[in-house]
């Protein structure tokens, strides 16, 4: 396995997130963590690459591969993430799903990166849909919850009224 350095992975990201605009903030930071789940990018001394997030000085999440492309997903999979849900918000529909926006948001910014990236991608969206179908009346529901609880009406009528007037509608797919 050839060895990878630092410097070719910050070009290399750099230059796949100027293609897509993304914000400096996202990016990566290398060898020391900045602390706030920003993503770290640290090689060891067999050369295997590892992508680790960390806040609060307690590490969360380390996954490792001998190969770049997947750790470019990897850091492109939630830099993209983040843009998405970003943009959902600027263009949210109140009676749909705000990850119907921002799952296509996401497919299309990776597209533009990698087509095997965008179709990895889809695939992880359609796994969360199974376990999480998309509830399109969610967001009406939490405010019309919030409107009740501020009447003093007790939890469990709340939940009665809210589900009654905006029901889960959740089997929808991709």
């Amino acid at each position: 396995m050839a060895k990878i350095g630092y410097r070719h992975i910050r070009k290399k990201v750099e230059e796949l997130a100027k293609k897509i605009d993304a914000p400096a903030n996202l990016l990566p930071t290398h060898r020391f963590s900045s602390g706030d789940a920003l993503p770290l990018i640290e090689i060891d001394k067999q050369g295997r690459l590892h992508y680790v997030l960390i806040e609060r000085g307690a590490e969360f999440e380390r996954r490792t591969t001998e190969n770049l492309d997947e750790l470019l997903y990897w850091i492109f999979s939630g830099i993209t993430t983040s843009m998405a849900f970003k943009y959902e918000l600027k263009n949210r529909i109140e009676d749909k799903d705000c990850r119907r926006i921002a799952f296509d948001k996401q497919i299309e910014l990776l597209s533009v990166l990698n087509e095997n990236w965008s179709r990895k991608e889809h695939e992880e969206h359609l796994q969360i849909l199974e376990s999480h179908p998309f509830d399109d009346l969610a967001g009406l529901r939490a405010t019309y919850y919030r409107e009740l609880k501020e009447k003093g009406l007790p939890e469990e009528e709340i939940e009665k009224l809210a589900f009654e007037k905006y029901p889960e509608n959740g089997k929808n797919n991709c």
